[in-house]
């Protein structure tokens, strides 16, 4: 079986899902969000998971030229023979494990941490990074929006981002909405946006203006499909997946981390300086808390 062929029909279906029904984009979302439990499950199983009948997925494969649902699951099938994710146990999780309930809970964590990291970092290829980063640098503004939980990952980003791109503005401001922040932005600013599944609905709003007014979009997220709505310039997707009720943050910090260090390598000698400068006015204003001798 042809190797790309799962890459290319996952690529089709992102590029047609704004075209396909309701009950079919429902489906396309699902294959495109689980291609691992896709390739393995029976047509039930993923209609039951997908929330759609074994009617739409037949349709589903049929739209894209496939004669049956087992022929558009087979290269998906295939994909996890041939390159299955994998995540070295550490030596020390095995003692960890054994140490009651607490030790399964953390050893079970710890290892979803580390292999989301592994996830979200190695499906980022290069050109994509330096796409992105690039963008940032040439953008007039960078308007960088998020709520709730994945707030906290948008502020460490504006934080120390900034020192590359002293444009960025963390929005929205004052208590307000982004959208009041982005209605002056216009074709030469970028707006990145970071939501994960449920996902907000002040930041797809956001998207969507900003859409309207010619603003850049980079969507920070776990999914390739969003929605159908939006046309990013970019999509940056880490896993999200949990050992517990709510996301894992773990893999898009490991993700912005990477974007961190190549927005200050290719800011140069001027990112150079302004990190310099940062770095001196915190020392003059003492920021940092230094022990105070012994008398």
């Amino acid at each position: 079986m042809d190797p790309t062929l799962k890459t290319r029909t996952m690529t089709r279906l992102r590029r047609a899902f704004s075209g396909l029904p309701p009950q079919m984009q429902t489906a396309a979302k699902y294959v495109s969000d689980n291609p691992a439990a896709f390739g393995l499950d029976s047509i039930r199983e993923t209609a039951r998971k997908s929330g759609v009948s074994t009617y739409s997925l037949v349709r589903l494969a049929q739209e894209f030229g496939f004669d049956s649902f087992e022929d558009l699951r087979a290269p998906f099938r295939h994909a996890l023979v041939s390159t299955a994710d994998f995540v070295e146990n550490p030596p020390w999780l095995g003692p960890m494990a054994e140490a009651g309930e607490t030790g399964q809970v953390q050893a079970a964590a710890s290892l979803n941490a580390l292999a989301i990291v592994q996830r979200s970092l190695e499906r980022q290829s290069p050109a994509l990074m330096e796409r992105v980063a690039d963008r940032l640098l040439a953008a007039d503004r960078v308007f960088l929006t998020a709520v709730r939980a994945s707030f906290a990952m948008a502020y460490y980003f504006d934080y120390v981002g900034r020192m590359a791109l002293p444009s960025m503005q963390l929005i929205p401001r004052h208590v307000g909405s982004a959208i009041d922040d982005l209605n002056q932005a216009g074709p030469g600013d970028v707006l990145v946006a970071i939501t994960v599944a449920p996902y907000s609905r002040e930041t797809i709003e956001a998207c969507e203006f900003a859409q309207s007014r010619g603003v850049g979009l980079i969507l920070i997220t776990d999914s390739d499909i969003v929605s159908p709505d939006l046309r990013p310039d970019a999509t940056l997707v880490a896993s999200v997946v949990s050992t517990h009720a709510f996301g894992c943050f773990a893999g898009i910090a490991a993700l912005l981390d990477v974007l961190i260090a190549l927005l200050l390598t290719r800011g140069g000698a001027e990112a150079e300086a302004r990190v310099g400068a940062y770095e001196q006015t915190r020392a003059r204003y003492n920021a940092y808390w230094v022990p105070q001798k012994t008398r």
